[in-house]
């Protein structure tokens, strides 16, 4: 009965089908198709069987419902997955002047997913955003000299006999110059051991007395088989130069014939560490005197000897690498132009600032990340944030979508608040006429930013790349605003992310034993902002170390 009963209303709808013109279907044209259709039944069916094949319809009507949201959340979960996929692969293979080569788009087309159209749009989309004003090209300065206070070592080339007879007359020529030019030229390293002799003095008559010697000069590591130039080479070359200390060994091993192994290098970098202690902490306390610090982050993978970090080990919950090797974080703090000091924290916490910062009541400049917002500083410390961050990640969101132009055009007004502080910089202004001129200009496109952030974020998932950098920019929108109260504070924290390049250059694995020997590493202040970065920075300096040892 009850297939009959289908059968009847199966060939009702398609009645109502052909004496209706087709639409698109719709929510509410699919409720009122089954309306119509109940209506029917009930007209034509007993009451009885009626309402048995009405409750079967709404059984099914639910599970078509409870269908089609699944299936519209797996849609929207898929596109987001896919946008993340492809931002990945942009970073992955798009450089940083937005442009891809040949082989970068080979390389793309192969990768699934990614269409010949996004691959096409992504190498000929122009440079994200527009330059307000392209700056005036200097001129060549022409040929580079040499310094001055390097020493000259003439060598004169005399000419060949022949040119030394007149062609004409047949006499000798006479030197009447020289055509001067200057190379820069190099000696090989060249290593030998120094023999040190003390003497010892004794008196012939008065043997009572002992004999007396020549006191030993102070070295870095007393009775070591290297002199302190030795360590400190070592050491400039292992954070300036970014050369491991498995080459430097080997290097030894090959110019001069000695073995000295790795251990022994990891020994002089401790030692220097610890006699540096005291001036990290004399930085320290100088910069938290301050009223204004950038703070940083990034990844050091480390070495570990008591097998903590093994995968299926009980640590202490922080994140783990394969093997041996642990992922642990170095902080940055930092002021602009002034002087930088750097922590070593085995984790991500919120510890490592905490300990640091302390009783800081100045001015925190960070991201948006979780460990900079409570428990922190003083009670009266201001946390601003980046407005570098923010962009990059509506900049991220353009690169997903090139035809974005509600990001596009917020990382334009984003670019023309940059602009205040650039044209600043360009007319030397100092902090209070720059705080006029933000006064004056950055009010009336904060505005506009806000208003347009809102906009978007109505349209878009907040959970794509859009979305996301809606949510990041006001949830941040007070501390991204303290710039137009305090007069010293910069637009972001750009200072802080390239004192961090020397790491990320110089990235290799680090014993754990040498990043905890001290309480913190340094870079020595330049008038351009932190220069150095990670464990011994600060050697970078050294060269002067060595003349004076």
């Amino acid at each position: 009965m009850l297939a009959c009963v289908l059968l009847f209303c199966y060939e009702i709808d398609i009645v109502s089908e052909a004496a209706q013109p087709a639409a698109t279907s719709t929510p509410g044209n699919s409720f009122s198709l089954s309306f119509d259709l109940l209506e029917q039944l009930k007209a034509q069916l007993p009451e009885s069987l009626f309402t048995t094949v009405s409750g079967t319809f709404a059984t099914y009507e639910k599970q078509l419902d409870t269908k089609s949201n699944e299936l519209q959340y797996a849609r929207l979960k898929i596109q987001l997955l896919e946008e993340k996929l492809r931002l990945q692969r942009i970073v992955k293979y798009g450089p940083g002047s937005e442009k891809l080569s040949n082989l970068q788009l080979e390389l793309l087309e192969l990768e699934p997913g990614v269409s010949n159209t996004e691959v096409t749009a992504e190498s000929e989309r122009d440079a994200l955003p527009p330059t307000a004003e392209k700056k005036k090209r200097r001129k060549h300065p022409g040929r580079q000299t040499l310094p001055a206070d390097l020493p000259r070592v003439e060598r004169v080339i005399a000419c060949t006999p022949e040119q030394c007879i007149c062609g004409n007359c047949g006499m000798e020529t006479k030197v009447i110059g020289y055509e001067v030019s200057e190379v820069l030229e190099v000696k090989p390293a060249e290593y030998f051991v120094e023999v040190t002799k003390r003497e010892k003095r004794a008196c012939k008559k008065c043997e009572e007395q002992g004999v007396a010697m020549a006191p030993l000069p102070v070295r870095i590591i007393d009775k070591s088989l290297v002199s302190d130039r030795i360590i400190i080479d070592t050491i400039v070359g292992k954070y300036a130069d970014h050369n491991p200390l498995y080459r430097q060994s080997v290097i030894l091993l090959r110019d001069a014939g000695i073995d000295i192994s790795r251990a022994t290098m990891c020994g002089w970098v401790m030692t220097v560490g610890e006699m540096l202690a005291p001036v990290v902490g004399a930085m320290r306390r100088e910069l938290l005197a301050g009223s204004y610090i950038q703070a940083d982050e990034t990844t050091v993978d480390v070495q570990m000897h008591d097998r903590r970090g093994k995968p299926g080990s009980p640590a202490t919950g922080l994140r783990r690498w394969g093997g041996k090797n642990h992922q642990g974080y170095l902080w940055q703090y930092g002021t602009p132009g002034g002087s930088t000091i750097f922590d070593f924290q085995m984790g991500r916490g919120r510890e490592g600032p905490a300990s640091i910062l302390d009783k800081f009541e100045g001015i925190l400049q960070t991201d948006g990340y979780v460990s900079y917002v409570r428990g922190v500083g003083g009670p009266k410390m201001v946390h601003a944030a980046c407005w570098s961050h923010s962009r990059r990640k509506f900049v991220d969101a353009i690169k997903l979508n090139k035809l974005d132009a509600a990001s596009i055009s917020i990382v334009e007004l984003m670019d023309k608040l940059f602009a205040i502080d650039a044209r600043a910089r360009d007319e030397k202004m100092d902090h209070a006429a720059r705080h006029a001129l933000r006064q004056q200009e950055a009010p009336l496109l904060l505005d506009k930013i806000y208003a347009q952030i809102l906009a978007l974020s109505k349209n878009v998932l907040p959970k794509s790349a859009a979305g996301e950098a809606c949510t990041y920019t006001v949830n941040l929108w007070k501390k991204l605003n303290h710039f137009l109260e305090y007069p010293e504070l910069e637009l972001s924290n750009n200072l802080a992310e390239n004192s961090m390049r020397g790491v990320a250059l110089g990235r290799n694995y680090v014993h754990y034993q040498i990043m905890c020997s001290w309480p913190a590493s340094v870079s020595m202040p330049s008038d351009h902002g932190p220069r150095f970065s990670g464990p011994m920075r600060c050697l970078g300096k050294l060269p002067r170390l060595a003349n004076c040892a």
